[in-house]
């Protein structure tokens, strides 16, 4: 595998989840390699723009600071500038990561020496009109230069406004195809220059001129502006700057940009025109006719943008610009737009909403609730009518357009043929769906049969056809009753009056009554109780039937020999909502009957014991009583406690068999030791022994991995203790089982551990934890605990996280504790050639230097190194290192004495290692100084 094979899979694995990625490593030992990477020329610029588009992506992941983001910059600008002259897609890519990374970070807002050298070099970059001394080559770089500036003065807005003069002297002088840029460029640093001037009390003619004749530096005091973007719905009132100033030489900039803007592409042109809309509606001195030209231009357009743009402007001005002949004939235009051949369906869906959201000139509601504009009318919005054949979204947002367009003249004679369509096409798609239409047919129907409710449940005579309409279907689909269900529930939502849901819920009722034994399968039942269930809830409709309903399928059919759970707790929740029924009294005796049934002779322990108690309630509370214990099960709290005594004792049970949350930590794991043997290796060190002697120990070592589960867990050991402050109740606690829940994928699910008992005034039980690590890097665990304390409540709490470092993972080299030195070198000494050849093809070989005090490194051996002792050579000044990383990794140190330094030549099979190698190595070298170099 190459360079570049490898970084792309680490870049990709990046994208995907940033923080899964560095769960493996650190940001700043990541952010290092990539910039290192960078600055090699023999990486190609394919693998460079692929480096740089993790900063594109994710900035702040990887900058955090300002300091980091500052050093980043940097170190690309430094790199910018080392680039040849022919790696240009190379040299756009770093602009944008240098831009992204300084917007993005406080680099910008806190006004950095990195952000005012990096702006200074994108306007000299731009002030090379024509590409006179860079060439056409150069070409993209201006343009990617113009495109940062306008992202920064967008996220730093009127940063270029003492530049304008500037600016538009560009601008003109540009001829090639950057014009537009240099355009849009200007425009937006007008707007926000503008814009700042409406924020002063008295705005004379020479500040205004000022700032059209700006030539001076960045505006950094300046760049505080909060709003950048005018309401669309102009609800807001627009900043405007004091009447009476000279607006000559504005307007002569203004209609410059104006006669040059059919130039740019529909996009620009479309930013062009908003930003141009905003400065008139600042400036009281320019008359919206200034558009007047252009309004021909932007009438005939097909472009999205700029019809949109054509619309704003109409927003903003109404007929101060816009006529009643070019209000009506625009109108038109987006209602023959709408229904285009040619047309992408989400561009059919913008023209709609236009329509639908069409600003007139003179609107008769400002209200924020949708309505028609007034020239909509029956006769215009004819050819929008649905169709069947018409795709899921547009055929909706038809639909909700002619139903508003109909309930407008609602009160006419004309409006019943209209409706009368509209409901003809609702029955069109139901009959769709009654021949088995497809699930994408069935919801599309049920949203279509949702927004004709919406606008029309008031006309009784179609309301009642729709709701035997669906229970007739019902009747034969009863997979039907989720959106029926949803139906109900949301037609209930949304109006006042639930009158209808009530009637069709009463309907479908009526049909699962009628319904013959046979249709009454396992299948059809579950979906039956469903419905019932959902009718239960409704106080208004007698539940006598669906009671009486239930007792015959029980008594009738097998289902309480067959014992099914999923169909017994489907009974019990009809059953459960019934004993909240306000009408309760009327049925007592029925559904008394059917839960002593289902209690008796009902084949499943958990479906009897649920019935039973239910029953309890049943005969035992009030409804009052028996609404509140039911209220309080789902989680809600009584609202008022009851002092009779089955209340009482009720209320105990519920407590006792609540799960309470405490607020704070009540226990905590503290750590026994730094490093923990591992129980598999123990046991293969046993057959080795057995054996008898081994000459190649090699052969031995690398066959244990052939071993299952050799070498795969270490075991972490922890006192299980109570948390500093903590209330009396929880000095004695007992039955914990702790649960661990993991951060990240490199190792394996940790199972519960379970404790009898911790008691403040003892000594602490030592719990054991058992790792089994896919990969071997650092982690840590979220720990929570189960327990019960002595009034036999029972509690859940989390423990403080549980961080799993780096040295924390080493073991010793898995042999026998008895095999002699030269076993231990045989494997050492392979495991290093194979390293240094690059084989396995992850191996990696590097240097960590450190300045030791007098007796030092002796004594840091000992502390640190002692149970990964190879050869302990001190009178050479000499020693050798193994770690063991489970499940198959391995980590070799050579560490040798130099006269001013001490070395530490480091092996590994697993190179994504050497960063936390390295940080292990800084921290326990103190405050010495160190360097890493690669091999």
């Amino acid at each position: 595998m190459t360079i570049a094979d490898l970084w792309d899979q680490r870049i990709s694995a990046f994208l995907l989840s940033p923080s899964q990625f560095l769960a493996s490593t650190t940001t700043e030992s990541f952010l290092a390699e990539l910039l290192h990477e960078l600055r090699k020329d023999k990486a190609n610029d394919q693998l460079k723009i692929l480096l740089v588009s993790v900063l594109l992506e994710h900035p702040t992941v990887l900058c955090p600071s300002a300091s980091v983001g500052e050093e980043t910059a940097l170190e690309l600008l430094s790199v910018f500038s080392h680039m040849p002259q022919k790696s240009i897609t190379l040299k756009c890519n770093i602009m944008l990561a240098i831009t992204n990374v300084i917007i993005c970070t406080p680099c910008l807002a806190t006004h950095t020496k990195t952000a005012e050298d990096w702006l200074d070099l994108l306007f000299q970059t731009i002030q090379d009109t024509n590409d006179y001394r860079g060439g056409l080559a150069q070409q993209p770089i201006r343009a990617t230069a113009c495109d940062c500036l306008r992202e920064i003065e967008t996220c730093s807005p009127g940063l270029l406004s003492q530049k304008l003069e500037a600016l538009y002297l560009l601008k003109q002088q540009e001829t090639t195809v950057l014009h537009q840029s240099y355009c849009l460029l200007y425009t937006l640093g007008l707007k926000n220059a503008i814009r700042i001037l409406t924020n002063q009390k008295d705005v004379t003619d020479l500040e205004f001129k000022s700032v059209l004749g700006g030539n001076e530096g960045f505006a950094w005091k300046s760049s505080q502006l909060g709003l950048t973007w005018m309401p669309i719905n102009m609800l807001v009132q627009v900043p405007r700057l004091p009447l009476g100033l000279d607006c000559k030489e504005l307007k002569s900039i203004m209609s410059s940009l104006l006669e040059e803007s059919y130039l740019l592409t529909p996009v620009s042109q479309s930013a062009l025109l908003g930003e141009l809309v905003e400065v008139v509606a600042m400036v009281p001195g320019l008359s919206p006719t200034l558009f007047k030209s252009q309004l021909l231009r932007l009438f005939g357009t097909a472009d999205v943008s700029l019809m949109h743009a054509t619309l704003f402007m109409k927003d903003t001005f109404t007929d101060s610009l816009f006529t009643a002949e070019d209000e009506n004939f625009l109108l038109k235009r987006l209602v023959g737009t709408a229904q285009h051949p040619l047309l992408r369906i989400p561009e059919k869906l913008f023209y709609m909403e236009c329509i639908l959201h069409f600003p007139e000139n003179r609107p008769i509601s400002s209200s924020g609730e949708e309505s028609l504009p007034v020239l909509v009318t029956p006769r215009l919005a004819a050819s929008l009518h649905p169709t069947v054949f018409n795709d899921s979204a547009t055929m909706l947002c038809r639909l909700n357009l002619l139903c508003l367009v109909h309930l407008e003249v609602a009160d006419e004679g004309e409006a019943d043929k209209g409706i009368s369509y509209l409901f003809d096409h609702i029955m069109a798609l139901l009959n769709i769906i009654d021949n088995d239409g497809s699930r994408e047919v069935v919801v599309t129907s049920f949203r279509a049969l949702f927004i004709f409710l919406m606008h029309f449940n008031g006309m009784e005579e179609l309301s009642e056809k729709l709701i035997d309409k669906l229970c007739e279907m019902y009747s034969r689909h009863s997979r039907l009753a989720p959106n029926l269900i949803g139906l109900a529930n949301r037609i209930q939502e949304h109006l006042d009056d639930p009158v209808w849901s009530v009637k069709l819920l009463r309907g479908l009722q009526k049909c699962i009554m009628e319904m013959p034994p046979l249709h009454l399968t396992i299948h059809n039942l579950s979906w039956h109780l469903k419905v019932l269930k959902r009718v239960a809830k409704e106080g208004q409709i007698t539940q006598r039937n669906t009671i009486y309903l239930l007792l015959n399928v029980l008594i009738n059919s097998n289902l309480c020999e067959r014992g099914n759970w999923q169909v017994g707790d489907a009974v019990l929740a009809v059953c459960r909502n019934l004993l909240e029924h306000p009408s309760i009294d009327q049925v007592f005796i029925e559904l008394a009957d059917l839960l002593q049934y289902i209690s008796i002779h009902y084949d499943d322990t958990d479906i009897k014991d649920h019935a039973r108690f239910y029953y309890r309630l049943l005969t035992n509370l009030s409804w009052e009583k028996l609404t509140g214990v039911l209220a309080k099960g789902l989680g809600g709290r009584a609202k008022e406690r009851s002092h009779s005594a089955i209340m009482s004792e009720s209320e105990g049970i519920a407590s006792n068999l609540t799960v309470h949350k405490t607020n704070r930590h009540v226990l905590q794991l503290i750590k026994v030791q730094e490093k923990a043997s591992q129980s598999s290796s123990e046991s293969s060190s046993e057959s080795l022994e057995a054996t008898g002697e081994v000459k190649n120990w090699l052969e031995v070592y690398q066959g244990q991995f052939q071993t299952p589960g050799f070498g795969s867990e270490v075991t972490l050991r922890y006192n299980l203790t109570h948390a500093e402050e903590t209330d009396p109740l929880f000095d004695r606690v007992f039955t914990i089982c702790l649960h661990f829940e993991l951060k990240d994928s490199n190792y394996a699910k940790v199972s519960d551990i379970h404790v009898p008992c911790v008691f403040r005034d003892r000594k602490p039980p030592e719990v054991k934890v058992q790792l089994k690590p896919f990969q071997p890097y650092p982690t840590s665990l979220c720990v929570s605990a189960m327990f019960s304390t002595q009034d036999g409540r029972s509690w859940h709490s989390r423990l403080p996280d549980v961080s799993v470092s780096f040295p924390e993972i080493f073991l010793p080299l898995p042999l026998p504790p008895n095999s002699p030195c030269e076993c231990k070198e045989q494997v050492f000494e392979h495991l290093w050639k194979a390293a240094a050849s690059g084989n396995p093809d992850k191996s990696a070989i590097s240097l960590f230097c450190f300045k030791p005090e007098d007796k030092g490194l002796v004594d840091l051996i000992k502390t640190h190194f002692q149970g990964y002792l190879i050869t302990d050579q001190q009178s050479e000044r000499s020693w050798k290192v193994l770690f063991f990383l489970p499940p198959k990794c391995h980590i070799l140190l050579k560490i040798t004495q130099a006269e001013d330094a001490a070395r530490v030549s480091i092996a590994t099979d697993n190179w994504e290692l050497l960063p936390f190698v390295n940080s292990y190595l800084q921290n326990i070298t103190d405050n010495c100084s160190s360097t890493v170099t690669d091999g």
